[in-house]
């Protein structure tokens, strides 16, 4: 008896590794695949598995999970700008999956998943809110278009948007105990604003996963992220300038300097850049310096993206994406992100951007 206990709790415990994804693509690339592909830890994209669409157009992908949960993408037939869907999985999931395929001719696509498990609900709940978010930027950007005397009214929309946005997710992450959404959640919370959040992510998913690699990768990153808190020394870039000789960070001291993490790529970036050259305008000369770090890999953007938005304050790239050495050192994982440094190279804000920005210079800087 004793022995047939055991091979119960031996084959439940590896059932409950399984997995299996049952998809469906609405529109197919002729002699393409499918593909299964998993995020480690460091956010390298590996194949797994494959297979070819039926006449159905349906495949399924079964497998056991790795790292006792783990991150996973479905590519959808590999072409230069695939459709790619998210999948978290711990292991016992059955996941039903209907999607687009392709893209549409503005690079967009949906899907539907029907699955009765945490990590799946509170994903598309996630998901939810930030497209809710993104309608309205996308319709805060064509009024500022048409009517930049909308600007300030916008802004104000935006950040009690942007607020209300956030307090949902804070309100669902206590929901997901210690599943691995909770970590993909972390996604959208700003650290500068939101470190307790974090801390207390960090604290229950490191209590209930302490050797999954993921979950230690996030908690040494923010471990590291402590050091760039308001009050710290601002840790050292040294990267190279268009001309060629690198600048370092900590040759401006003496000066406020606005590091401003950006990326010619990045829609966000290059729609707050006209705030900030006003800005720079306006501050130039009352001692205050900007330090532009791109996470661009190609160097013509890069300087196009310069002399297009007229960007004449200092710059710095190692061409090297998210695995910037700058990046690396800020643990930055979204743009545009800026910390601001005081004259002894010390951090005394970070976040600031548009309006928030010019009202942190203006009572810096005394000016009425």
């Amino acid at each position: 008896m004793r022995l047939i206990g055991f091979f119960l709790l031996f084959a439940t415990a590896m059932q409950a590794q399984n997995f299996e994804l049952r998809v469906e693509a609405k529109t197919l690339v002729p002699g393409k695949k499918i593909y299964l592909e998993y995020i480690n830890e460091l956010g390298k994209i590996v194949k797994v598995d494959s297979a070819s669409p039926s006449a159905l157009r349906k495949v399924a992908f079964k497998g056991k999970v790795k790292d006792q949960g783990a991150f996973y993408l479905l590519n959808f037939f590999d072409t230069p700008k695939p459709q790619k869907v998210l999948v978290i999985l711990e292991g016992g999931e059955t996941i039903d999956i209907v999607a687009d395929g392709v893209n549409d001719e503005n690079g967009k696509s949906a899907f539907t998943m029907k699955g009765d498990y945490p990590n799946v609900k509170y994903m598309l709940e996630l998901m939810a809110i930030s497209k809710e978010m993104e309608i309205k930027v996308r319709k805060w950007n064509q009024e500022i278009q048409v009517d930049q005397k909308q600007e300030k009214r916008i802004q104000a929309e935006f950040t009690q948007a942007q607020a209300a946005s956030t307090a949902k997710i804070k309100a669902l992450i206590p929901q997901m105990g210690s599943h691995l959404v909770a970590l993909w959640a972390t996604n959208f919370l700003p650290a500068e604003k939101e470190m307790a959040s974090l801390l207390e992510i960090a604290d229950r998913l490191g209590k209930a996963r302490p050797t999954h690699p993921q979950v230690q990768q996030f908690v040494n990153n923010l471990q590291r992220l402590q050091g760039v808190n308001e009050g710290a020394m601002a840790p050292e870039i040294n990267l190279a300038t268009p001309e060629g000789p690198t600048l370092a960070l900590s040759s401006l001291r003496g000066k406020y300097v606005l590091i401003d993490f950006w990326a010619s790529w990045c829609g966000p970036c290059r729609r707050e850049n006209p705030n900030v050259v006003k800005t720079y305008a306006a501050y130039k000369d009352r001692g205050f310096e900007i330090y532009g770090v791109s996470l661009d890999q190609n160097r013509e953007a890069w300087l196009k993206a310069i002399e297009t938005d007229k960007l004449v304050w200092k710059h710095v790239s190692d061409l090297q994406y998210w695995s910037s050495a700058g990046a690396q050192a800020y643990q930055v994982n979204s743009i545009p992100q800026t910390f601001l440094v005081n004259r002894e190279g010390r951090i005394i804000a970070k976040g600031l951007r548009g309006a928030a920005l010019d009202q942190y210079l203006a009572q810096l800087f005394e000016i009425k």
